[in-house]
């Protein structure tokens, strides 16, 4: 727009080393005075390599009066808006060119290949943008941004991982590979190992997350906390230095400091028809394999035992537990497979 003001005829215009299929800009002494499309061009013609990318600034009143005078008396039978550019040439008019700062600016979308291909400059070009900004990129054709990702200082970030909408990255984070975050964000010096998914989540600084954890939405994690392999959480709020370290369910749960969640453990937080929430304060140490039936409160410093169904409050600073009474009973004899007849 600039370079063509209101009283000129302007084209975008680039250089490229297979111009096939594009309309060569044909100049003489310099000046514009024409564009030949493709199969209408002479071998001279077609040696050039600037070409017409197809987007033009032309004064309304002028154009019209073009547009009205084209014929279709060419190879392809077809009326060319380009024809325009000799006309405007005809009346005197100055036709000017202007050039994109790169190539792929320009290039147009006419199939799935050529789509994929453009997407894949585009996150090239994001990457470059996170390595200068001094992102360690453990391979830069290995990441896809479909959102903004913004990171602190010294962030490190391995392959095949994908940030969806806006997700930050503080001071010395670092994620592991294969790893989906979206809408989300990652403390200082949080570490993220490979396989894991974030929705609508926060990770404290320091945090420890997977290999193979999700978080769902609403999830927010304190200082140093621990979720393990194959550990959900979901709309729960856990509090600095706790640990949920293998094959957990913590949902619609408020969870204090520095309390272990054991293997197998799960909040019962759905009865099919309403949401209740479980309350874990400070310092509870909660044995493998229990299940906590909300709405349900561990009060702090309780301890409870390995395989509880908790239905009822946990009294602080003791240990609850609830199991059938283990038992050997001696003369019983395993099953013998009888021979078939």
């Amino acid at each position: 727009m600039d370079a063509a003001g209101s009283e000129r005829f302007g084209i975008l215009t680039v250089e490229m080393e297979d111009p096939t299929g594009y309309g060569r800009i044909v100049r003489e002494a310099g000046k514009i005075v024409r564009i030949v499309e493709q199969k209408d061009a002479s071998e001279p013609q077609r040696a050039i390599r600037e070409i017409n990318t197809g987007i033009i600034l032309a004064p309304t009143g002028p154009l019209r009066r073009w547009l009205s005078t084209l014929r279709n008396d060419n190879a392809q039978g077809e009326y060319y808006l380009t024809d325009a550019v000799e006309r405007a040439v005809a009346d005197g008019m100055e036709v000017v060119s202007a050039q994109p700062r790169a190539l792929w600016e320009t290039l147009g979308v006419n199939s799935k290949v050529q789509l994929a291909e453009l997407e894949r400059i585009h996150q090239r070009n994001l990457a470059q943008r996170l390595l200068e900004a001094g992102v360690t990129l453990l391979d830069p054709a290995r990441i896809d941004i479909r959102g903004e990702l913004t990171c602190g200082r010294d962030v490190t970030i391995d392959v095949n991982c994908v940030f969806e909408g806006r997700v930050h990255l503080e001071d010395g984070a670092h994620i592991g590979a294969n790893c989906v975050l979206r809408n989300s964000t990652v403390g200082a010096g949080a570490r993220v190992q490979p396989f894991c998914h974030f929705e609508d989540a926060s990770v404290g600084a320091a945090g420890r997350i997977g290999p193979y954890a999700r978080l769902r939405p609403g999830t927010v994690l304190g200082e140093d906390v621990h979720i393990g392999n194959f550990v959900e959480v979901k709309n729960s709020q856990i509090a600095a230095h706790s640990k949920a370290n293998h094959l957990a369910y913590v949902g619609d749960a408020t969870v204090g400091s520095r309390v272990n969640i054991g293997a197998g453990t799960i909040t019962c937080n759905y009865d099919g028809a309403n949401k209740y929430r479980t309350v874990i304060e400070d310092d509870v140490f909660i044995g493998s394999d229990t299940q906590l039936v909300a709405p349900v409160t561990v009060r702090r410093g309780a301890t409870i035992g390995a395989g509880t169904t908790l239905t009822k409050e946990a009294a602080a600073d003791k240990l609850t537990l609830s199991r059938s009474k283990q038992m050997t009973l001696d003369a019983w004899q395993r099953p013998v497979k009888q021979a078939k007849k």
